[in-house]
């Protein structure tokens, strides 16, 4: 793996995330505002996502997500709170995709304006048409 890409370390602390949902199937688009928060776990980080989802005629909930970043030699792992896999990615071709039948996930991290990032995921299957694109900003202390 090429050296270029962001390390498991560089994403350490707390981020901005701002989410558009787009559903191909309804027509509709809902949003996420929150944080995510990369803290030291053992063997890796662990990904804590929490905010407001505002879906189309429903009235604005909490959301929370979960999940595990680990980092070898193959390049970046994510694997869901629970310990299973969910998708891997080489930081320097950071495209990965999750079957979870009979439905189809595919990520692509865009990393090229780092420390500002941001995800686009592609969700397909008999029931299932839907984009999210997620922005990602570091938060940085107001006193540092």
């Amino acid at each position: 793996m090429s050296r270029s890409g962001p390390f498991l370390q560089n994403f350490i602390g707390l981020w901005s995330v701002s989410r558009v949902i787009s559903d191909h199937f309804s027509a509709s688009t809902g949003t996420f505002h929150g944080t995510a928060c990369f803290t030291a776990a053992k063997h890796g980080l662990a990904y804590i996502e929490t905010g407001k989802l505002q879906l189309a005629g429903q009235p604005p909930f909490h959301a929370e997500r979960r999940y595990h970043w680990h980092q070898d030699e193959n390049g970046l792992h994510v694997s869901f709170d629970d310990g299973r896999p969910f998708h891997s990615f080489d930081p320097d071709n950071p495209e990965a995709s999750h079957w979870c039948d009979p439905d189809t996930y595919e990520v692509t991290y865009e990393f090229d304006d780092w420390p500002h990032w941001r995800t686009i995921w592609n969700v397909s299957g008999p029931r299932k048409a839907y984009q999210m694109i997620t922005e990602y900003a570091p938060m940085r202390n107001e006193g540092g």
